[in-house]
């Protein structure tokens, strides 16, 4: 699974979710979610 999972890059299967702000700086920024990405697909306010 090492060659699909473990990095983020074109071809790889990723699950993130990308925050406005820093969320090491201030947690409140993880409220502030701009889009999920599941399985290498990006979800955008409940929509794909």
């Amino acid at each position: 699974m090492s060659d699909k999972i473990g990095s983020i890059a074109p071809g790889m299967q990723a699950d993130l979710a990308a925050v406005k702000g820093n969320p090491l700086d201030d947690i409140t920024a993880a409220r502030n979610v701009v889009f999920v990405m599941k399985g290498g697909t990006i979800y955008r306010n409940g929509a794909r």
